[in-house]
């Protein structure tokens, strides 16, 4: 196993693990045969939820300006927040339940990759808790009273998982997508 092998570490993917996206790499992939609606909405999703986590970095940012007032900054995160959380935490259950054991029996010299994958998951899955206490802890607070703490260490939180969870997602779409079109749209949901 690599030293490095956890995305806050690691620059990609071993390269033995990269032989794939070599033959297929990112810029072919809108215009492969078999890069079609469900390879589509898997990226969209990912697209999604690195806007939602912008987002929430962002309006974190306006309140510490103070630029948003405080309930609905409140409002706002609440809705956001759980909409990232709860999407994720599917998405995730889906990759590791159905996808990724079919794509790494389609492809066994990736099931190591894929298993990169699954614990990246679980890693993920303590920077969501800690997101969703934190989360939590800036819900209970006043509005009326000052703010800045505890959406300080929202942004923080944000901050810290960003980098951590874009190299988790650019490794999966160079790991998962090729095989997809290797193979074809193989997968059963």
């Amino acid at each position: 196993m690599t030293e490095n092998i956890t995305p806050d570490l690691r620059q990609g993917l071993p390269e033995a693990l990269r032989y794939l996206v070599a033959e297929y790499p990112r810029d072919i992939w809108n215009g492969h045969r078999n890069f079609e609606g469900l390879t589509r909405f898997w990226l969209e999703r990912h697209v999604m939820f690195r806007q939602v986590l912008a987002r929430l970095e962002q309006e974190a940012e306006a309140m510490l300006d103070g630029k948003m007032e405080a309930r609905r900054y409140q409002q706002q995160t609440a809705r956001l927040a759980g909409l990232f959380l709860n999407q994720l935490d599917s998405h995730h259950q889906v990759e590791d339940q159905h996808y990724f054991p079919q794509l790494a029996a389609l492809e066994p010299p990736l099931a190591r990759g894929f298993e990169i994958l699954d614990a990246d998951h679980h890693l993920i899955d303590g920077h969501l808790n800690r997101l969703a206490d934190t989360a939590n802890a800036m819900l209970r607070a006043d509005p009326l009273s000052p703010l800045t703490d505890v959406v300080g260490a929202l942004k923080h939180t944000y901050e810290r998982i960003a980098p951590f969870l874009n190299r988790h997602l650019l490794d999966e779409e160079e790991l998962v997508v090729p095989v997809i079109l290797k193979h074809g749209p193989l997968l059963h949901g």
